[in-house]
């Protein structure tokens, strides 16, 4: 397999990039013996990934034409696309690409070979004005091994005594072989001598560059067309080695496209056919098979997902954006989980629930997103994500798909993940849109949710003990919601007319208290333009409260905030309402249509019209959530893929942009498919399918109220209302040393340990009357030495958010379980 010496001018090749986001397909074989993922946009394929999903191997690969008088057209930018599956539920696509100007038809049919790791594009050519043998056909494939478009090798060689085009990087080959044998040939380095460039100029490939090392390489062949050979089957093959690579194409080329077909689709449809029926066809689409395929085609046979094969404005993305949306999150994964138990796959589920325990780290979190070998990606911490593992493990315990067996043999990652919670919450080092620190309702409502759920599964391993202190803890936590996230009198406020609402975060002051009253910096804003008073932003993460079961949908504050929400976060587009994340986001693009770099203007996300039409069906309002369901597919790009964010802006079509379509952020996003999935189950079911049943019983129905408030050193309270008990709790054995009348009494206090390793005792301040002050220090058992800073709380009257005020208004009535 002799690669020719000679090499191509112009290395390394103009800066790498990846290419659109706006994918019309995404395919793989339900086999483990081809671990390849493949999408398609503007009718040719793009990333390819190999061996693993978190391993983009090419950028794209399409076809030009060229012909007579210097003819050339491109069929990604000169023809008009469009693509559908082969059948429903089956991510096997046909590809019909009509020339511009009328020149000519191709045709494609994409699968991968189920029983290697090979991509399959059956092509058929037509023109449809003059002679075959006037025009020919190229196909041209730009490798991307690993993840990066520098770096690669790319050269002409043989296999068989066959022209083959070859890439190796990172440890990775492919190989492009055809059914037809090529004609000329060329690997060259991109915008400079790659085989694009040679058509455009010389309308023929150079013979001399036959190899490209080290750079942005791209390999280039003439497809031997004819009247009489019209179809081309192209196989790319990967491996290891060169070698490899070509077999495995080889292989397939033999086995021909029919058969590896068959197998395919009968694979999608046996496993399609075995998921609850919630069809739904929308423009002759079936958008429940169109989500579950997405779900399952992000998925690896070890339970990883990612969250999408996608690089939002991958156009203008490079190597240093290694992974894209291609990465682990443990929150969208989670949410996959669900979308696979609310389709009637738990099994799938289960698979995630043993992945998210192979990838916790030690100290019982998880990553804010990693590879799929656990290492982490971004280094922070987002405290929602280390607490939905523990829902998914009780959704699954609650609907008999965990048997206490099983339970007892994931208890130690429960373990973990609840210490790791209740040892680090209720502050998050990130909200869920990964940006700022702080008091957010939507991780609150998680972290509280996943410790009810965690003590049930504690209780039923006979572990009374933590259980017990994981619901009080929660309930310390729920009791003060309001008080860290809920304002009331502000302008905002008075502008729309409402008496208060839940802001989207409360950063923490310097003692670990909330800061309504604070400021937010906003992530994506340019410098000098960062900062907003917490007050004034507001977002649809309120309503996690609901969703997870801890405020009743007509709560009057719940209420309120919906009406602020909708006065400055609905964009009426032409499917209808969508909405943006929080008042002031950065994460889009310009004003003038430009890609997000950094800095950019916030679009609206499908995704919050699914969360809001299960708001809306928490209420009680099933029509106003079907009419949601609507809008949330009428989101959908090509072949019925939802994307991340919405267009709000005027059509763009230079830029690819049209008012109320899929935006250049990613497309599809697997939690965007999943939450619709969970959308048709619950309409189906006439009440919230994921709603965790613990904190509806216990703080809605039974209006449960914390007796005690608590301070630690990573939440230090500074003030508490009279009538409750006062819970220190510390990482180390100690004497608290605590008076409530400035010293003129003194009380000793010794913690015990419980079983998260936390060192707490209860003072009994409840007598202490408001306006009083209880002051206390440490003497630290173990190292025999005192604390030596006096530590202080106010004792208020009793919070006017505080539950034990709730007017009795919020019944089960109010929530549909």
């Amino acid at each position: 397999m002799a690669a020719t010496p000679t090499d191509a001018l112009g290395a390394p090749g103009i800066p790498a990039r990846w290419t659109s986001s706006a994918k019309s397909g995404v395919g793989t074989a339900l086999s483990p013996a081809c671990p390849i993922w493949f999408t398609i946009s503007h009718g040719i394929l793009n990333e390819v990934y190999y061996p693993s999903l978190d391993s983009a191997c090419t950028r794209d690969m399409g076809l030009v034409v060229t012909g007579p008088g210097g003819y050339f057209s491109e069929e990604k930018r000169d023809a008009v696309h469009s693509v559908e599956p082969f059948e429903d539920g089956a991510p096997a696509y046909r590809l019909v690409n009509t020339a511009a100007d009328g020149t000519y038809r191709i045709e494609k049919r994409i699968i991968t070979d189920t029983e290697r790791p090979v991509l399959l594009q059956e092509i058929s050519f037509t023109l449809l004005r003059g002679p075959v043998a006037d025009h020919r056909v190229y196909a041209l494939l730009a490798p991307h091994l690993v993840n990066a478009g520098m770096g690669n090798t790319a050269w002409v060689g043989d296999y068989e005594g066959k022209p083959v085009l070859f890439a190796t990087g990172r440890r990775v080959c492919l190989a492009l072989a055809s059914s037809l044998p090529w004609g000329a040939c060329s690997a060259g380095y991109v915008g400079v001598s790659d085989g694009w460039q040679q058509l455009r100029r010389d309308g023929r490939l150079d013979p001399a560059c036959r190899r490209a090392e080290d750079g942005n390489v791209a390999l280039t062949g003439e497809i031997g067309f004819s009247a009489v050979n019209p179809k081309a089957l192209l196989a790319l093959g990967f491996g290891t080695t060169p070698q490899e690579a070509a077999e495995n194409a080889s292989a397939s080329l033999k086995r021909g496209f029919e058969p590896a077909a068959k197998s395919y689709v009968r694979k999608w449809r046996d496993w399609q056919a075995s998921l609850l029926p919630l069809d739904r066809h929308v423009a002759g689409i079936n958008t429940y098979r169109v989500s579950t395929a997405v779900l399952a085609t992000h998925r690896s046979s070890d339970g990883a997902a990612v969250a999408s094969l996608s690089i939002p404005w991958g156009f203008s993305m490079g190597d240093d954006d290694l992974g894209g949306y291609h990465l682990v999150w443990p929150r969208d994964l989670v949410e996959t989980a669900g979308g696979f138990l609310a389709a009637g796959d738990p099994a799938q589920a289960l698979a995630i629930l043993a992945y998210l325990r192979s990838i916790q780290q030690p100290d019982g979190h998880w990553p804010q997103n990693a590879w799929l070998d656990g290492s982490a990606y971004w280094p922070g911490i987002q405290m929602d994500e280390c607490a939905f593992p523990l829902l998914l493990a009780d959704a699954l315990r609650r609907a008999r798909h965990l048997a206490d067996a099983a339970l007892l043999s994931f208890m130690p990652m429960f373990e973990r993940a609840a210490s790791y919670v209740v040892r680090n919450g209720p502050v998050t080092g990130e909200d869920r849109w990964e940006e700022d620190a702080g008091y957010s309702p939507f991780t609150l409502a998680v972290e509280i949710a996943a410790l009810l759920a965690a003590a049930d599964m504690f209780d039923v391993c006979g572990k009374e003990e933590p259980a017990n202190y994981l619901r009080e803890t929660a309930d310390v936590w729920n009791d003060q919601i309001e008080r860290w996230t809920y304002v009331t009198g502000t302008p905002l406020g008075e502008e729309v007319g409402v008496a208060g609402y839940y802001v989207r975060i409360a950063p923490p002051d310097t003692a670990g208290a909330a800061s309504k009253d604070g400021y937010v910096p906003i992530k994506n804003r340019p410098p000098g333009d960062t900062d907003r008073p917490a007050e004034a932003i507001v977002s649809p993460d309120a309503l996690a409260l609901v969703r997870f079961g801890l405020r009743a949908a007509g709560d009057p504050r719940i209420v309120d905030t919906v009406k602020v929400i909708d006065a400055r976060l609905r964009c009426d587009l032409p499917q209808g309402p969508v909405w943006y994340r929080y008042i002031g986001d950065g994460y889009g693009e310009h004003a003038d249509g430009a890609p997000f770099d950094g800095t950019g203007q916030g679009r609206p996300w499908p995704l919050l019209v699914g969360e809001r039409a299960h708001y809306e069906l928490a209420a009680g309002r099933k029509d106003k959530a079907a009419s949601l369901l609507k809008t949330f597919e009428g989101s959908a790009g090509a072949g019925g893929l939802l994307p991340e964010q919405v267009w709000d802006g005027p059509d763009m079509p230079e830029r690819e942009l049209r008012h109320g379509g899929p935006s250049g952020s990613a497309m599809p996003l697997v939690w965007a498919h999943s939450e619709h999935i969970k959308l048709l189950r619950s309409l189906s079911d006439g009440a919230v399918f994921d709603i965790p049943p613990q904190g509806v019983k216990r703080y809605i129905e039974d209006r449960t109220v914390a007796p005690r408030r608590t301070w630690r050193f990573n939440h230090k309270v500074r003030t508490m209302p009279a009538g409750k008990l006062l819970r220190v709790e510390l990482l180390a054995r100690a004497v608290v040393h605590w008076s409530s009348d400035n010293w003129a009494t003194v009380h000793d206090a010794e913690t015990t340990e419980n079983a998260f390793g936390i060192h707490l005792t209860d003072l009994p301040v409840a007598d202490v009357p408001s306006g009083n002050t209880i002051v206390f220090t440490f003497f630290w058992s173990d190292a025999g030495c005192w604390e030596k800073v006096d530590f202080s709380i106010g004792i208020d009257k009793l919070d006017e958010h505080d539950p034990e005020k709730w007017e009795p208004v919020f019944g089960k009535d109010h929530v549909q379980i």
